[in-house]
C-alpha cells in the first residue's frame, strides 16, 4: 500500500508541475525502443548489477549476455508479429528499459515506461490510459515483486520471475507469468531427491524474497520427503555486496567440512559462479542440484575447471524452438526506425555476429516468446481482430487487455497454453543433467526426465545419454547417472549402454573409442607407395647416366679425353656407383635381416671403392705439380692399384666386423595410440655404421685436401675442381644425416637413400659430365700448338704431368 500511495503521489507532483490544460513530463528515454500502435513495456536485467546506488537518476551497469538475448528474443517475436498478418493493420511497437537486477532501479525504469513518450495530458489518469498498455519482465522475482505491487492494477508477465508470492492475487492481481510457480519446482527438487534417496542434503539460497521463498517451501516438501538439511546457508543476493566474497569463502568452508554429499544452490548464475570457482580452488566435489535460476547458465558450463566440481543436474522451465531467431542473433539487424542501445553496447565489446548463439542457449527464450504471442492472441480478441482488419479501439486501459488475456487458451508448437487461476503457465519442467565430455572443458545440457505439475512425479527417461558403440558407461561416485567413456585402445564395444569394454583377440587391435577391432597394418615402404616411386625414378635416372658414360667412354676410349679422364679409373667408378644405386633399391619393399644388411654394405663397398679411385686421381695431380726435388720422394706413393685396393679393403673388414658383432637387423615397432605396425631396420647399436661412415668420410677429407694442395695446375689439365666440389656435396650432406640418424626422426631412413642419392649426382656430374662436354662438343684436342703458347714453366709442368700418366697408369 505504501508503494501505491508513493506512485499516486509522484503522479499528483507531475499534475501539480504542469500548466494550463497540459502537464509536461521529459525524463530519459529506455535503452531500446520501436514505434507502433501499441506498445509492450519490456523490463529485464540486462545488466549484471548496479555499481552505485548513491545517485538515484543514473546507474553505471554492466552487460549481462543472458538478459540481453532474453531481450532480443522478446523484439524479435514482436517483428515476427508485425511481418504476419495475426493483426491486420496493427504494429506492434516496444520500450525496453533495464534493471540492473536491482529492484530500485527496476522502479526507476518502470517510470521511464510509463513516461517514455514525453507528454501526459492533465484530464488524463496515467493508470486508466498509458501508451504502454503491458510490461514483460522482470527477470528476477525481486524486481517483479517491486513491480508488480507499484503497478497493482496494471499488466505485468514475467517470463523467468517463478517467486510463490507473485501468485497472490490480492496483492498481485495484474501479475501473469508463463512458468509454473516456485511451489512446483521445490516439490520437483524434493521429489527427485526421494527418488534417489539423498536424503541428506545441504541448501544455499539468496537472501531475496525468491531465495527465502524457495527456501521455506523446500523445507516443507522436504518434511514429507524424509529428507534432512544438513547445513542452510545464505548468500547476499546484491552482487555488490562489501561482504560477498567473504560470505562465498565461509560457505565454501561449510560445504568442504559437512558430510552432505548433495547441495542444493537457489542462486542467481552470478552468485554460482562466484561459488564454483572457489570450489574449484579448493578440489572440492559434490553433487549439485540447480534451480531454475542457473540450470541451464552456458557460462557457468564453459568456466575452467567445471568438470572438476562433480556431477550437476537441475530443473529448467519447458524450453522450446523460436524459429529464426538463431539468423536473428548472427545478423543482429533491427526494424527501421528502431533504436536499441543495448546492441550497440554489445557490438561495441568486438565480439562476431554469431557469438551469441554459442554464449547462450537461446531454447531458454521460448518463455519470451510465449509472452509476446499470449499478449498478440488477447489483442486479436480484444481488437475483434479479423482476417483483414483490427477495427476496436486501440487506446484501451490495459485492465481490458488483461481481461482478455487471463481467457486464452491458445496452441504453439502442438502445445496449449493458458494461465491458471493463480496467472500462472502449466506447462511444467525438464530434468538437467549437466554431462561431462572427454573432448571438450565444458558441459553440455542433455534432458533425463521431466516433472508432470499434474501427476507430481519425476519420470526420468534416462539416467544419462545413450552410451553408443565404442564407449562404456561409468557411474558416477554420488548419483546413479553415468558418463559415457570411451574405449580404451585394444577394447571396443559393440552396443550401446555396455557397462564395459571389451578386449580385442587374435591379434587385433583398436583406437580409443572404436566399435571393433581390425588387424593391424605394416607400415614400410610399398613398391607403389610415393616414397618408393620417388625414389625408384631417381636411381634409374642415375642407372642411366651410368650407362650413357659407359658408352662415352667406350666409344672415345683411348683417346687424350678419355686418359685425362683417368683411364680405367672411370669403370671402377662407375662400378662402386652401380652398388651405391643398387642399394638405395634395397630401401623400397619388406625389409628382412638380410635387406638391412645388404642395403648398407653395398653402399659402404660401392661408395668406398668410387671415393679410393677419386683419390688415386687427386694424389696423382698432387704427385705431378710439385716440384722437381720433391717428386721422386712422393712419387713412390703413387701406386694406384695399391692406393684403391687398399681404400676398398679397409671397409671390406669394417664391414666384416660390423656384421659379426653389431649385425644390422629387422626391428618391429607398434603403438598403442596407432593400427600400423612398423617394420624397419636398425643398425644394430650405430658404432659399426659410424665407423663405416666415418672411414668414407675420412677416405673423401683427404681427396679434397690433396686436390685443394694441387689446384694451381694449368687450367686445361685442372681437375681438381670437381674433385673439391664432389667431396664437399658428400661431406655437407652426411654432415647433416648425422644429427636426424642421431636424434631417431622417423623419415631418418628416407634421409639416408636421399644423401646417398645425392653423393652420387655429385660424382658423377662432377666428374663424368665434364668429359661429355670435351668429348661431344669441343671440336679439338689441346695440341702441340696450344701447349707451346704456354709459358716455360707450364710447359714443363705439363710434360711431366703426360709422362706421369702415361707411365704408371
Amino acid at each position: 500500500m505504501f508503494l501505491q500511495a508513493f506512485y499516486r503521489l509522484l503522479i499528483g507532483i507531475l499534475i501539480l508541475a504542469g500548466s494550463g490544460s497540459a502537464c509536461e513530463y521529459s525524463p530519459g528515454r529506455c535503452g531500446a525502443w520501436a514505434d507502433g500502435d501499441i506498445w509492450i513495456g519490456v523490463l529485464n536485467s540486462c545488466h549484471s548489477k548496479v555499481q552505485t546506488l548513491h545517485v538515484f537518476p543514473s546507474f553505471p551497469c554492466r552487460l549481462n549476455l543472458l538478459s540481453l538475448v532474453r531481450t532480443l528474443a522478446v523484439v524479435h517475436t514482436i517483428e515476427t508479429i508485425n511481418n504476419s498478418s495475426f493483426l491486420p493493420g496493427v504494429r506492434l511497437g516496444y520500450y525496453i528499459c533495464d534493471t540492473c537486477s536491482d529492484a530500485s532501479k527496476a522502479i526507476q525504469s518502470t517510470e521511464q515506461l510509463l513516461a517514455v513518450n514525453g507528454t501526459l495530458p492533465v484530464q488524463c489518469e496515467v493508470l486508466e490510459r498509458p501508451n504502454v498498455k503491458a510490461i514483460i519482465g522482470a527477470r528476477f522475482s525481486e524486481d517483479s515483486l517491486a513491480v508488480a505491487r507499484l503497478l497493482s492494477l496494471y499488466m505485468v508477465i514475467s517470463t523467468t520471475s517463478s517467486a510463490q508470492t507473485l501468485s497472490d492475487r490480492v496483492r498481485y492481481p495484474s501479475f501473469l507469468r508463463t512458468i509454473p510457480s516456485d511451489v512446483h519446482q521445490t516439490k520437483a527438487l524434493a521429489n527427485f531427491m526421494k527418488h534417489f534417496h539423498w536424503n541428506w542434503v545441504g541448501v544455499v539460497y539468496g537472501d531475496d524474497d525468491y531465495g527465502k521463498n524457495a527456501l521455506q517451501s523446500f523445507l516443507a516438501e522436504s518434511e514429507g520427503a524424509d529428507i534432512c538439511h544438513a547445513f542452510k546457508e545464505a548468500l547476499p543476493h546484491y552482487l555488490a555486496h562489501n561482504e560477498i566474497d567473504k560470505r562465498i569463502q565461509e560457505v565454501a568452508e561449510i560445504i568442504s567440512l559437512s558430510k552432505a554429499k548433495v547441495v542444493l544452490l537457489i542462486l542467481k548464475e552470478e552468485l554460482v559462479s562466484k561459488l564454483f570457482k572457489e570450489m574449484i580452488r579448493q578440489n572440492i566435489s559434490r553433487t549439485w542440484i540447480a534451480s531454475d535460476a542457473w540450470s541451464m547458465s552456458r557460462n557457468i558450463s564453459r568456466m575452467e575447471g567445471i568438470n572438476q566440481v562433480g556431477a550437476i543436474f537441475g530443473f529448467t522451465f519447458i524450453t522450446g524452438p523460436n524459429p529464426g531467431f538463431k539468423e536473428f542473433l548472427q545478423q543482429l539487424t533491427l526494424a527501421p526506425g528502431s533504436v536499441n542501445l543495448f546492441l550497440e553496447e554489445y557490438k561495441q565489446l568486438g565480439k562476431d555476429r554469431g557469438f551469441l548463439t554459442e554464449a547462450v542457449d537461446i531454447s531458454i527464450t521460448y518463455g519470451e516468446r510465449l509472452a509476446v504471442w499470449s499478449i498478440a492472441h488477447a489483442l486479436k480478441l480484444l481488437l475483434s481482430c479479423n482476417e483483414t482488419d483490427c477495427p476496436g479501439e486501440r487506446d484501451f486501459p490495459p485492465w481490458k487487455l488483461l481481461k482478455e488475456l487471463k481467457k486464452i487458451n491458445f496452441t504453439l508448437d502442438n502445445q496449449t497454453f493458458y494461465f491458471n487461476a493463480y496467472g500462472n503457465f502449466m506447462n511444467g519442467y525438464d530434468l538437467i543433467n549437466w554431462q561431462t565430455q572427454e573432448t571438450s572443458v565444458q558441459r553440455s545440457f542433455v534432458v533425463v526426465g521431466n516433472y508432470n505439475l499434474t501427476t507430481k512425479e519425476v519420470p526420468i527417461s534416462m539416467c544419462s545419454a545413450i552410451c553408443p558403440p565404442g564407449t562404456a558407461k561409468k557411474l558416477l561416485k554420488t548419483s546413479c547417472c553415468h558418463n559415457c567413456t570411451q574405449c580404451l585402445e585394444g577394447t571396443y564395444s559393440n552396443g550401446t549402454n555396455l557397462p564395459n569394454c571389451l578386449p580385442c583377440e587374435n591379434g587385433t587391435w583398436s583406437l580409443k573409442g572404436w566399435p571393433s577391432c581390425k588387424p593391424k597394418e605394416e607400415d614400410y615402404w610399398k613398391w607403389d607407395g610415393s616414397h618408393a616411386i620417388v625414389l625408384l625414378t631417381f636411381t634409374v635416372l642415375g642407372y642411366l647416366l651410368l650407362f650413357f658414360s659407359l658408352i662415352i667412354f667406350l666409344v672415345f676410349y683411348g683417346k687424350p679425353v678419355m686418359k685425362q679422364a683417368g683411364g680405367n679409373l672411370c669403370i671402377l667408378i662407375m662400378a662402386g656407383l652401380a652398388l651405391s644405386y643398387t642399394s638405395v633399391i634395397l630401401f623400397i619393399g619388406k625389409p628382412n635381416v638380410h635387406i638391412c644388411r645388404g642395403r648398407q654394405i653395398l653402399y659402404a663397398l660401392g661408395f668406398s671403392l668410387t671415393v679410393s679411385c677419386i683419390l688415386v686421381k687427386a694424389v696423382r695431380t698432387f704427385v705431378c705439380f710439385l716440384v722437381l726435388y720433391r717428386q721422386d720422394h712422393f712419387k713412390r706413393f703413387y701406386k694406384p692399384p695399391v692406393i684403391i685396393t687398399c681404400g676398398t679393403l679397409v671397409q671390406v673388414l669394417i664391414c666384416i666386423f660390423w656384421l659379426i658383432f653389431d649385425s644390422p637387423a629387422v626391428e618391429i615397432f607398434q603403438s598403442d595410440q596407432s593400427m600400423m605396425i612398423t617394420v624397419q631396420c636398425n643398425e644394430g647399436s650405430g658404432i659399426g655404421f659410424a665407423i663405416m661412415l666415418c672411414y668414407i668420410a675420412l677416405l673423401a677429407f683427404i681427396c679434397f685436401l690433396m686436390a685443394f694442395k694441387g689446384r694451381k695446375v694449368p687450367q686445361a689439365f685442372n681437375e681438381t675442381g670437381h674433385i673439391i666440389l664432389s667431396m664437399l656435396i658428400y661431406l655437407f650432406v652426411w654432415v647433416c644425416f648425422t644429427p636426424v640418424y642421431i636424434a631417431k626422426v622417423n623419415e631418418r631412413y628416407s634421409i639416408q637413400a636421399a644423401a646417398i642419392l645425392v653423393s652420387c649426382y655429385g660424382v658423377i656430374f662432377c666428374h663424368f659430365a665434364p668429359k661429355w662436354y670435351m668429348a661431344l662438343c669441343k671440336k679439338k684436342e689441346p695440341t702441340l700448338a696450344h701447349v707451346l703458347l704456354l709459358n716455360y714453366k707450364q710447359l714443363v709442368m705439363v710434360t711431366l704431368y703426360f709422362k706421369f700418366q702415361f707411365s704408371n697408369y
